[in-house]
C-alpha cells in the first residue's frame, strides 16, 4: 500500500503526498464545512444543534486522524 501522507519535516502531524491524501483532506474539509453550513442555516436554533455538530466533528475527525495515521509513510 503506498503512503498517502508523509511525516512533516518540522513540527507535528503529517501531510498529503499522494492524490489519496489530497482526496481525503479535501473530502474532510467539504464535510465538516457542508455540515457547518447545515447546522447554522437556522440562526435561532444555532445553539440547540451546537452539542450534535461537535460530536459529528469528533467522530469525523478520529476517523480522519485515524486514516492519515495508518497511511503515512514510516508510521
Amino acid at each position: 500500500m503506498a503512503a498517502w501522507f508523509k511525516p512533516k519535516r518540522y513540527g507535528f502531524g503529517a501531510a498529503p503526498s499522494s492524490w489519496q491524501g489530497w482526496a481525503l483532506t479535501i473530502a474532510y474539509v467539504a464535510i465538516v464545512t457542508a455540515l457547518a453550513v447545515w447546522f447554522s442555516a437556522d440562526g435561532a436554533q444555532v445553539a440547540q444543534r451546537a452539542p450534535s455538530f461537535i460530536v459529528i466533528t469528533l467522530v469525523l475527525t478520529i476517523i480522519f486522524v485515524g486514516i492519515a495515521w495508518r497511511t503515512t509513510e514510516g508510521g
